[in-house]
């Protein structure tokens, strides 16, 4: 959520000074703590089972929608089975593992959680002083003429020819800088927060709609991770145009505001 400085591409201009406010830089910087924060014990957390499944159950003898091999966790079929009851149609069993498992749940999750409730109070502030101060409506949201597909296109282009033109420090910002920073703070981060919800057994029994809505908690599981995969591709875009319109400068602007 935080903003590099990429010059807007349909030309305008701001009447205030070049520069982030400093409520935009103190949430900034608490969001980013909380950002690395949940990634990292994220990844604890989902290196315990690095398996995803769809809908509303999910295990180590139920087969995967995806596996992803960052610990030996992922590894089903290396179990050993131990009992077999041969009266029910499915052949259920159950099994041993013969490796030694990876889990570090305990930390990982009390941890993710007290990283959520930064992320929650920060962003919440951060979008009522947008919504108040203008900040979402001037700068953040694109217009809608924008949203053609051949002004997106050119935009695309110049950005994937480093084109980028005279960097500044704050707004107003490029149209794919709009779209990108809109669809982060509006789309992925309010969507990783209710599937993070709805993970919860004590939450989706209060509200069970919630399944309803995501199809089960795997299903909310494995939207939760690409909701994740989605900001981390956007940091990486985000942390590259910023080295490349002038690192220093940027990370200065985002600390000290003009």
């Amino acid at each position: 959520m935080g903003e590099t400085a990429v010059p807007s591409s349909s030309g305008e201009s701001s009447a205030r000074p070049e520069g982030h406010r400093r409520w935009v830089r103190i949430t900034h910087w608490i969001i980013v703590l909380s950002f690395f924060t949940l990634g990292i014990t994220g990844v604890f957390i989902f290196a315990a089972h690095p398996r995803l499944y769809w809908g509303e159950v999910g295990n180590n003898l139920t087969p995967a929608l995806l596996e992803i091999p960052i610990t030996n966790n992922y590894r089903p079929d290396e179990l050993v089975q131990t009992v077999s009851f041969t009266e029910v149609s499915a052949t259920a069993y159950s099994a041993n593992q013969t490796y030694r498992i990876f889990n570090q749940n305990s930390w990982g999750r009390s941890l993710h959680f007290l990283g959520a409730w930064l992320l929650v109070i920060s962003g919440l502030f951060y979008a009522l002083a947008g919504v108040f101060s203008g900040h979402i409506k001037d700068d953040l949201l694109p217009r809608a003429r924008e949203l053609a597909p051949r002004v997106l296109w050119q935009d695309m282009k110049k950005h994937l020819a480093l084109q980028f033109g005279p960097a500044r420090s704050g707004p107003p910002y490029g149209l794919l800088q709009r779209c990108a920073y809109a669809s982060v703070a509006f789309i992925a981060l309010p969507l990783m927060l209710i599937t993070g919800l709805t993970m919860s057994p004590a939450v989706t029994a209060a509200y069970p709609i919630l399944l309803d809505v995501f199809g089960g908690y795997q299903s909310a599981r494995t939207i939760h991770f690409f909701a994740f995969a989605a900001l981390i591709l956007f940091l990486v875009v985000h942390v590259a145009m910023v080295a490349l319109t002038g690192f220093r400068r940027q990370l200065r602007a985002m600390i000290l505001g003009n």
